[in-house]
């Protein structure tokens, strides 16, 4: 598959009033959800997580979404308008941490295994090397070396509608990751050409596995 699909103009959307019109008038609820803070029940829910993309935007409008996990509450609410996020060891590609260093905005998604509504946090985000901070959140006594911080400027729960739809959370829906190719062999064939024997492979597969249980933290 190949090149880029035109749509057809004729039905393209591109203005926000018939943007509107094809939806119901949004829910008076829906709007007054939308806090400026942390309020105590966004607090336990950040606190449950252990999960959160976050979503950044390069100076030139690149956009861009990078996952962060870790054990449940690693996400610090430090106050009611600031959050702090560890930066673990990662691929160094910095993606989230170079954009956040031209644009500030930043935007949270927030989930908790076994729920299926989501906490959606908005704002603006500083990298910190305050010590007093990144020991805080140290794991297995690795201290991380960077920490995101965002000051909030919305929060709001999210309906329970798309997670249910698509039963992320259903035994009976997980799939084998055996039944695709593993992760090294996909970034070789995008890159450098996997081998074509199967032993080689499966020993640069290990060697990715052992990768990680070294450099976890």
């Amino acid at each position: 598959m190949s090149g880029d699909t035109v749509l057809n103009p004729e039905f393209l959307v591109r203005t926000e009033a018939d943007l509107r019109a094809r939806f119901p008038a949004t829910h008076d609820i829906a709007i007054k959800k939308c806090l400026d803070h942390v309020d105590d029940h966004a607090r336990a829910f950040i606190e449950r997580s252990p999960f959160v993309c976050i979503g950044t935007q390069s100076a030139n409008g690149a956009a861009d979404v990078s996952p962060r996990g870790d054990p449940r509450g690693f996400v610090k609410v430090l106050d009611s308008r600031t959050l702090l996020i560890p930066d673990r060891p990662g691929n160094n590609r910095l993606d989230t941490l170079s954009n956040i260093l031209t644009n500030p905005k930043v935007g949270l998604l927030f989930l908790v295994p076994g729920f299926d509504d989501t906490m959606r946090v908005n704002g603006r985000a500083e990298l910190t090397r305050d010590p007093a901070l990144l020991s805080s959140m140290a794991v297995n006594e690795r201290i991380p070396g960077i920490a995101i911080a965002v000051h909030v400027d919305e929060v709001f729960i999210h309906c329970a509608k798309a997670l249910r739809r698509s039963r992320l959370w259903d035994a009976g829906q997980f799939q084998n990751r055996r039944d695709v190719p593993s992760l090294m062999k996909i970034i070789l064939d995008q890159t450098t050409g996997a081998p074509s024997d199967p032993e080689e492979q499966k020993r640069l597969d290990e060697g990715l596995e052992e990768k990680y249980r070294q450099s976890m933290y």
